[in-house]
């Protein structure tokens, strides 16, 4: 098949998906987009803190999934760069013949993600936009790695509050969940408002840094798994989906269940669940 040309990468502009990289310790950026994860770090002390424990719940799900299903084929919407223990490299990690499809309209994520994976025949990365799932359905290279008559892993980390209502997240989830077998599973990581006025700023910060989505409350991210059977503990703080010992210890040896999260780690909220 034909592939898309690169884009060329524009070394003065900052991206958002090489800012995110360098937040959760990738190495695929320049200056100018570690500048700019500075500036947020600075104005927003805590949005490396929900970076990094997103990534670190992405990484639990994967392996969890790995490790207790047969599932070895996942698509990943909305993925940013495939750089920093991304599902490709914890699912190959247990089960090398593992196949990842990330989706991402970045060009910037195409132009990199393509460099990064070229030898890497089991993983590809395609320029789509989440709000069009048919054409990533539909795309050659989901098509040459998925087989959609076997359970899939569709990964929705961090994408969804990206989306306003009127472009129907809950119908983009139902898409996919029409599309795949008996025995899928579905992550979700979703920003989540408490509607009180301790996060409310944060909230508008973090909003008008993205410019755009929508901040939603427990009920409505659970709606997203309608007709699943989400698994324990349910949609609950990252901080707190099913915590690897070392990384839910504190300083005084108490687990993130123990604690009392920040307010930062309550904003950021996770599930898993599988099609019945």
């Amino acid at each position: 098949m034909t592939e898309a040309p690169i884009p060329e990468i524009d070394q003065n502009t900052p991206s958002i998906a090489r800012a995110y990289d360098y937040m959760i310790g990738g190495k695929d950026n320049y200056a100018v987009d570690r500048a700019f994860g500075d500036q947020i770090n600075e104005s927003l002390p805590g949005a490396q803190a929900i970076a990094v424990e997103n990534r670190k719940v992405l990484v639990r799900a994967i392996r969890e999934i790995v490790t207790q299903t047969g599932i070895r084929q996942f698509v990943d919407l909305g993925s940013g760069l495939p750089t920093a223990d991304n599902v490709h490299q914890v699912a190959q990690a247990v089960a090398p013949e593992s196949r990842v499809v990330y989706v991402d309209n970045d060009p910037i994520v195409l132009a990199h993600g393509r460099a990064l994976l070229d030898e890497n025949d089991r993983t590809t990365v395609i320029q789509a936009d989440v709000r069009e799932p048919e054409k990533i359905l539909e795309h050659p290279a989901t098509r040459s790695l998925i087989d959609f008559e076997q359970p899939v892993g569709v990964v929705m980390c961090a994408i969804l509050h990206h989306l306003n209502d009127d472009e129907d997240p809950a119908g983009i989830v139902r898409y996919w969940y029409d599309r795949v077998p008996s025995g899928s599973h579905f992550f979700i990581s979703h920003f989540r408002t408490e509607h009180n006025p301790e996060t409310a700023e944060i909230e508008g910060m973090l909003q008008t840094t993205f410019g755009r989505g929508r901040w939603r409350d427990d009920e409505e991210i659970r709606a997203f798994f309608d007709g699943l059977e989400l698994l324990e503990p349910g949609v609950v703080p990252t901080a707190e989906w099913r915590p690897d010992d070392i990384e839910g210890l504190s300083l005084v040896g108490k687990t993130s269940q123990q604690r009392e999260l920040t307010v930062w780690e309550r904003l950021i909220v996770a599930g898993l669940a599988r099609k019945p």
